[in-house]
């Protein structure tokens, strides 16, 4: 199962972004703007959903709009969560336990992208 350790892993090798500790748990940024972060069952939250972030490791990201959080949503319903808070659009909430090694760093890397500058992504392509 994927844990917060992986995503460390993963933004290590972000240019620009950084970890915080933030009142809700890990959250990762660059250049100041949010790209993911780590679930809290805030009261804001559906309940049903309250309950699975509130029993495991649940992870939100950015993504480019509101589409894309809508496909994965349809294509793994077990996994992606409808909706968590209004805040912040588009993003998604996954369970890590039902993401791969391969797919979460896709995801967390895409959510990157979203936030990133210009410079810095082309940065991190020239690198690849």
């Amino acid at each position: 199962m994927a844990t917060l350790d992986d995503l460390r892993r993963i933004a290590a090798g972000l240019p620009g972004s950084e970890e915080r500790a933030t009142t809700g748990g890990a959250a990762w940024f660059v250049r100041g703007k949010l790209y993911a972060w780590e679930c809290h069952p805030w009261p804001s939250i559906p309940a049903d959903i309250r309950a699975i972030v509130a029993a495991e490791l649940v992870v939100g990201v950015k993504v480019a709009d509101r589409v894309d959080a809508l496909a994965l949503v349809e294509m793994a319903p077990d996994v992606f969560l409808r909706t968590t808070t209004s805040w912040g659009e588009p993003k998604v909430a996954f369970r890590m336990a039902g993401v791969d090694d391969d797919h979460l760093e896709e995801l967390f890397t895409e959510a990157w992208r979203v936030q990133a500058p210009r410079y810095l992504r082309r940065e991190f392509d020239d690198a690849g």
